[in-house]
């Protein structure tokens, strides 16, 4: 394990962005961006086969072989921040299923659910000022009925 310690903040943060380039060289991310939601999106559509969409498709992530369209979210729950707010949702209609994914704080698979676009109508608020919604993946949404635990389908992936 590197000694973080006694390297620069200048080292420290081209050490960060070699490290985001070689997960964009592995397909992992497609961005630039913080790499939670990226991560998710791969680890979804690995384990699942489904299509992933171009970063410009408004409202869904990836479609499966049945044109079951999905919505993509990861939330890092860390030491510093457990919320479990999912980021914005701006369009309630683009997708069947909200495939969602906790990480903790090194990113390992806390847990994972195929959630139905009725009950993230249902949960969901809408906030105003964003013209989205927001859902928090509380661990009551793993009982509600037509929910799909998932964690160790992306636990298995690669």
């Amino acid at each position: 394990m590197e000694d973080f310690e006694q390297k620069t903040t200048a080292e420290l943060l081209k050490m960060h962005a070699s490290i985001m380039e070689e997960l964009r060289n592995r397909n992992v991310l497609r961005s630039a961006n913080n790499p939670t939601g990226d991560l998710a999106e791969y680890l979804f559509c690995t384990a699942f086969g489904w299509d992933q969409a171009s970063n410009s498709v408004k409202g869904l992530d990836a479609v499966d072989a049945g044109g079951v369209r999905y919505q993509i979210k990861g939330r890092r729950m860390h030491q510093r921040n457990k919320s479990r707010q999912l980021s914005a949702i701006r369009d309630l209609e683009g997708f069947d299923v909200l495939a969602a994914v906790l990480f903790d704080d090194d990113y390992n698979i806390v847990r994972a659910a195929l959630i139905p676009a009725v009950v993230v109508k249902e949960k969901s608020v809408y906030i105003s000022h964003t013209n989205s919604h927001k859902f928090m993946l509380k661990d009551v949404i793993w009982y509600v009925p037509n929910v799909l635990d998932v964690t160790e389908q992306l636990r298995a992936v690669p």
